[in-house]
């Protein structure tokens, strides 16, 4: 079981933090401590199986609260952990939102003492999502988080079953892999439905706070039939330009036709919308360039500082 080992807090920041039994947590971090404010690193862990294994290494007994960690733990292996996840002690929920930090060297008072520091690696940070109380010994667990996704096909053959959607599938393959190969989970749902302006429209604007991300394709051509970016655009919070332009672009020494798709990316509120060409082909070459970006573009929603 997962466990607290100390809750440890400072009035000061880049002091060693005293251990104390219990704390409040609200929404800006533990209440007292110097580190709490409004900002994404509000609570800090650390494991004591790492502290273990620094200690070793240079042969010292350091205390909880010596690498100024909010909370030091047992039966966690943060590096299994995945930003966005949650970390749940009773009522209190908090978000991974960091894992490491810059070292501050000389600012550090282990540093000092031995020239390295364990929290800068293996220290996690998190923001407060749901406050309480919480003690030393309470019980720790994490709750790993679920990429919601919705594909929308747009096809009046493809919808009457005419032929099989191939770009959908194709799509919602290109996702699952793109998550699960980094160790997250993932729930990709998939519709087909005609090339009806309006009934795109009420699907995304009914449902777009259910997911985190989502992806249509077909309908992106210059033909009367091609009505997803008038459908999506008024929708949108902020248009993300850069990816398509750049798509369009690269591919267009291949294959001048590139030049003729009007696919559009942007933001519903924290919601990621991507429309891309109803080929198989084109799937290929717009989640290749998209999936270089999409990590950033999550955490940039989630207002994560990664840089």
């Amino acid at each position: 079981m997962a466990k607290i080992e100390s809750i440890n807090i400072s009035t000061e920041k880049g002091t060693v933090k005293i251990p104390v039994a219990q704390a409040e947590i609200n929404m800006e971090g533990i209440v007292g401590d110097a580190h709490s404010g409004d900002w994404h690193r509000q609570v800090s862990f650390l494991a004591k199986e790492d502290i273990d294994k620094f200690s070793a290494e240079y042969n010292s007994n350091f205390k909880f609260g010596d690498f100024a960690e909010n909370i030091t733990t047992s039966g966690i292996d943060f590096k299994k952990i995945n930003l966005l996840d949650i970390i749940a002690i009773n009522d209190v929920k908090l978000m991974l939102t960091q894992k490491g930090k810059k070292c501050h060297g000389g600012g550090c008072a282990i540093f000092n003492a031995v020239g390295h520091c364990v929290m800068p690696k293996e220290g996690v940070f998190t923001k407060v999502l749901n406050a309480g109380k919480i003690s030393v010994g309470d019980e720790i667990r994490v709750i790993p988080k679920i990429y919601k996704v919705l594909v929308i096909t747009l096809s009046d053959r493809a919808s009457k079953g005419i032929y099989e959607d191939l770009s959908g599938a194709e799509l919602s393959k290109y996702i699952r892999d793109f998550f699960e190969n980094s160790n997250r989970n993932v729930n990709v749902e998939k519709v087909v439905i005609p090339d009806d302006f309006f009934k795109l429209q009420d699907i995304i604007s009914s449902h777009s706070r259910e997911y985190d991300l989502i992806f249509t394709t077909g309908g992106t051509g210059v033909s009367q039939k091609d009505i997803t970016i008038e459908a999506v655009k008024p929708l949108l919070s902020k248009e993300i330009p850069g990816i398509m332009e750049m798509v369009r672009m690269k591919y267009r020494q291949s294959n001048p036709k590139a030049m003729l798709s009007r696919s559009i990316a942007g933001t519903i509120s924290r919601t990621l919308i991507f429309c891309l060409p109803g080929s198989v082909k084109a799937v290929k070459e717009y989640m290749q360039e998209i999936c270089n970006v999409l990590d950033h573009l999550i955490y940039m929603i989630y207002d994560l500082d990664v840089h």
